[in-house]
């Protein structure tokens, strides 16, 4: 997408795929038409459509960006800029509390809809932590400084700092050596 390094992948919940079936059989009832389409929900096309889903999802936050990649048999794909995010909120009902889930909702600046949002994160595991990094990078885009945080796994970036203490040591055995 951009030159933006990876500072943090989300890992997703594998119960998604049980809160997407409980949600099928809660749609096809509601219809009343679908209770007779909720065995078949159950036993096949629900399975299908709730392992796709699981195996396509994915979502990253870079340096400049959340990247978000969803979809079962129809395939979205967002990248929202940082700078763009005005709130990230938590949404639990009793079925992902049931299920210890969360919703984490994106909204951005500019958002069109009217109770929508632009992005929504079911399932991350660590949401708390994540929502955490993602509003800490969006300070430092903001502030003009650099991320903390400088791979997936959420190690420090040393480098700088083994660069500046070789240094002071050359410094320092060059001043005892005169």
């Amino acid at each position: 997408m951009s030159s933006s390094t990876v500072i943090l992948q989300a890992e997703f919940n594998p119960k998604i795929k049980a809160y997407i079936l409980f949600v099928g059989v809660l749609l096809l009832t509601i219809t009343i038409f679908g209770i007779p389409l909720i065995v078949i929900w159950l036993l096949g096309l629900g399975q299908l459509v709730s392992r796709k889903y699981y195996e396509n999802l994915s979502c990253q936050l870079t340096s400049h960006h959340l990247e978000f990649k969803k979809g079962a048999f129809f395939k979205i794909e967002k990248t929202i800029p940082l700078e763009n995010i005005q709130d990230l909120t938590f949404i639990q009902n009793p079925i992902l509390n049931l299920l210890n889930l969360k919703i984490l909702k994106v909204e951005t600046a500019g958002n069109a809809q009217a109770h929508g949002s632009d992005m929504k994160l079911v399932g991350i595991i660590d949401a708390e932590n994540f929502k955490k990094q993602v509003l800490l990078q969006r300070e430092y885009l903001q502030t003009g400084q650099k991320s903390s945080f400088n791979s997936t796994n959420e190690q420090p970036d040393w480098k700088e700092t083994n660069d500046l203490l070789r240094e002071i040591r050359d410094l320092l055995k060059k001043k005892t050596t005169n």
